[in-house]
């Protein structure tokens, strides 16, 4: 690939559905097996074939987002070359793109933040189709976006919420664009023709649009694509990438864990029983405890708790009545105090 690829990773939404968690930090900085969001997402561009020449643009909000992303990326990737675009209004997809448009000229790929996908994306550097959309089958397609490919192969549009089965090409929310020019022109012509749903422009819409004009899309399909949209799709991620992870949680004393679980090795864990699917963050204090299917964020000290299904926030504190109770689940924000 001799231009430099942009990946532009829009993630200015509010994160309501991850709620108490994101009244204080954006969305992609979640845990979720160990790592935030944000980190395994950009674990998945190792496969990329020039990683020197290459990009990012974060397209961030303004509650939160204009501030603790730029950090977070500064801290955790020096190296990289970075630009950020604030989406004040939420318009949609395509309008949080176009306020991008100085920087996407040229071959161009696009991931939401809340999709992570096993992706190798080596072949780009010999892509000759004007836009990939990465898909998974799905045997129920009805709740999602999903494109409509004809005896070629090469997707004919696309389908937001379709009422058949027939189209089971669900799109994950990752393109891949051989000229960003040729996005920016699709959804100035969405603006235009006001294509719109619920008063938002999605980017489906603009490749349809492109579609029209004689742009060859086609799919690439995916066998694992998970979600960190909602408490309970992160923890369903947590599990599924526990268990894919290998993680070596390393001996504790009086400590009984059952694997996946993982510990950060600044924790403190004295006389407890934690997993399976357990993520512990960094400087966590837990004692007399038993935790299974939970996050636990860094910072937390937990006492005395049976915990499942739980999302911990970071330095929050949970008081509990004995690990030998039946286990309780909570949904408890960053610098909580609980008692339960």
């Amino acid at each position: 690939m001799a231009e430099t690829l942009k990946i532009v990773v829009p993630m200015a939404g509010w994160g309501t559905r991850m709620r108490p968690h994101t009244w204080s930090k954006p969305k992609p900085l979640v845990s979720v097996a160990g790592k935030s969001a944000l980190e395994h997402l950009m674990d998945g561009f190792k496969t990329l074939p020039d990683p020197k020449h290459t990009e990012y643009v974060f397209i961030v909000g303004p509650y939160l987002g204009e501030t603790q992303i730029p950090k977070f990326i500064a801290e955790t990737y020096p190296d990289i070359t970075a630009h950020y675009v604030v989406q004040a209004e939420m318009k949609g997809q395509s309008h949080a793109l176009y306020l991008a448009r100085q920087y996407l000229t040229g071959p161009t790929l696009i991931i939401f933040s809340d999709t992570l996908i096993d992706a190798n994306f080596s072949f780009l550097d010999w892509e000759k189709s004007n836009v990939v959309a990465w898909v998974k089958p799905v045997p129920d397609p009805r709740r999602f976006g999903v494109a409509e490919v004809n005896d070629d192969g090469w997707v004919r549009r696309f389908i937001e919420k379709p009422e058949g089965m027939e189209n089971n090409l669900v799109v994950v929310g990752c393109y891949y664009f051989q000229r960003g020019e040729d996005l920016m022109a699709a959804i100035e012509e969405q603006f235009n023709r006001d294509v719109q749903l619920k008063n938002e422009f999605f980017l489906t819409d603009a490749i349809s649009i492109m579609i029209e004009h004689g742009a060859l899309v086609r799919t690439e399909t995916v066998d694992t694509w998970l979600d960190t949209g909602t408490i309970d799709a992160t923890l369903e991620t947590n599990r599924i990438l526990l268990g894919k992870l290998e993680v070596e949680p390393g001996r504790r004393e009086r400590v009984e864990i059952r694997e996946p679980v993982f510990i950060h090795e600044s924790a403190q864990v004295e006389n407890s029983v934690i997993g399976p699917d357990v993520s512990i963050g960094a400087d966590c204090q837990i004692k007399d405890c038993a935790i299974e299917d939970s996050i636990i964020e860094p910072g937390c000290e937990i006492k005395d708790a049976a915990l499942t299904h739980s999302f911990i926030g970071v330095g929050a504190k949970v008081q509990g009545r004995g690990a030998g109770d039946s286990p309780i689940s909570l949904n408890v924000g960053d610098h909580s105090d609980v008692r339960c």
